[in-house]
């Protein structure tokens, strides 16, 4: 199963959405886990660690440190971004 973290400043309304769809979707937020207000790097090293996707509308940085974690060779599960304009639905 996939499991996610949802970044903190991910629109609410698709995460109950997605709870809505699937109550068993192995989603935490970043809020829940203690890693609010900490820098991208750091949230990326979670999601590695932990083995989670990160779930983002950041499209302005999340992609450089996503990009320079594959160049390290560290690992990298993975960066869906989501535009702040994609409807819900």
């Amino acid at each position: 199963m996939l499991k996610l973290l949802v970044d903190e400043n991910f629109d609410n309304t698709i995460v109950r959405g997605l709870f809505r769809r699937n109550l068993m979707l192995d989603m935490v937020r970043v809020q829940d886990v203690g890693l609010s207000g900490v820098d991208d790097p750091t949230i990326l090293e979670s999601t590695a660690r932990e083995g989670r996707v990160l779930l983002t509308h950041d499209v302005a940085t999340i992609t450089r440190y996503a990009y320079d974690r594959v160049r390290e060779g560290q690992p990298m599960p993975g960066v869906i971004e989501i535009s702040t304009n994609a409807s819900i639905g």
